[in-house]
């Protein structure tokens, strides 16, 4: 039996916690997200990816009285969920569904023309992962979906399904660095045209069958990274939402990214370094800051976050 997922099917690392009757949320590194954001009253701030809304709720309280949140995720239920764990802030959060990558038409039409911070954090909710009718996981059985969003787009089933052989081999190894990409698409090829592919368990349990069992890391795990980053279009996204932020961020404003796999970390590296070559940005963080021993042995989730942050430069 494998352990948990690892680190290459990546979550957003919220902690759940059942204190009484009371729920509570906590999100990664929310420590070191506040030290580099620095919320503020009377300024305004982005959360590009809300998921449960331990930042959100952070921020808020950091920023108070008068600071103001624009909160985004592409989850429907996402948002209702943390609206309303978030209800008391009425006045000063602003919660909405939608793609990160539309970041400059989300603000306009909140009347935001500029913001002091924005935070981008990359992995998907528990919440997401532990629903098995979302198909992110194959630790339960579920549809093969793997969408943000549900309601549109194609889901993994559809992808497996339409993809031609070379394609999907392209995309197993260019989303997942899966190097056995090419057989493993080969024989999802030969295998749809008798039977087509339905739930998580079914294509895990082909993959492993493909690949074999070696260590504690599932045989399918960057198979299902690879078609989750696709379905959503996760580093299209992740690429246009950083540009969107740098042109949102007041001289001096900050912005926090936390990844949780090194294509992500990657595309952030690259950004903040060449804009920092440009003059236009500062590195706050040499290095990605990675969660205290603590944090991972209360959170094992959280192993693999990486944050690095920067700030306009006045």
């Amino acid at each position: 039996m494998w352990g948990e997922e690892p680190p290459l099917h990546p979550t957003s690392a919220t902690l759940v916690v059942h204190e009484g009757d009371r729920t509570i949320h906590r999100s990664v590194m929310t420590a070191e997200v506040m030290a580099h954001l620095r919320p503020a009253s009377e300024c305004v701030y982005v959360d590009a990816t809300g998921g449960a809304g331990g930042h959100a709720e952070a921020i808020l309280q950091a920023s108070g009285p008068d600071g103001r949140l624009l909160c985004l995720d592409r989850d429907p239920d996402a948002v209702a969920r943390l609206t309303s764990r978030l209800r008391s802030f009425a006045g000063r959060l602003t919660a909405r569904s939608g793609n990160f990558a539309e970041l400059a038409e989300f603000a306009a039409r909140a009347g935001i023309s500029s913001v002091h911070g924005i935070l981008f954090d990359l992995g998907f909710s528990s919440d997401q992962v532990d629903a098995p009718e979302r198909g992110f996981s194959f630790q339960s059985d579920g549809p093969l979906d793997m969408r943000y969003d549900r309601s549109g787009g194609p889901t993994a089933a559809d992808i497996i399904a339409r993809t031609p052989q070379t394609e999907l081999a392209d995309i197993l190894f260019e989303f997942g660095g899966e190097r056995r990409s090419r057989r493993i698409a080969r024989e999802i090829a030969d295998r749809r045209r008798r039977q087509a592919f339905a739930t998580t368990a079914d294509l895990a349990g082909f993959v492993a069958g493909i690949l074999g069992h070696r260590g504690r890391t599932h045989p399918a795990t960057r198979t299902f990274q690879a078609l989750r980053v696709y379905v959503n279009q996760e580093l299209n996204s992740l690429s246009a939402g950083l540009g969107a932020a740098l042109g949102l961020l007041a001289p001096g404003g900050r912005l926090v990214v936390i990844s949780f796999h090194s294509l992500e970390d990657r595309i952030v590296k690259n950004f903040i370094r060449d804009h920092a070559r440009e003059g236009r940005l500062e590195i706050l963080t040499a290095k990605p800051l990675r969660p205290g021993a603590d944090e991972v042995a209360t959170n094992p989730r959280s192993r693999s976050a990486r944050l690095r942050a920067a700030a306009v430069v006045a």
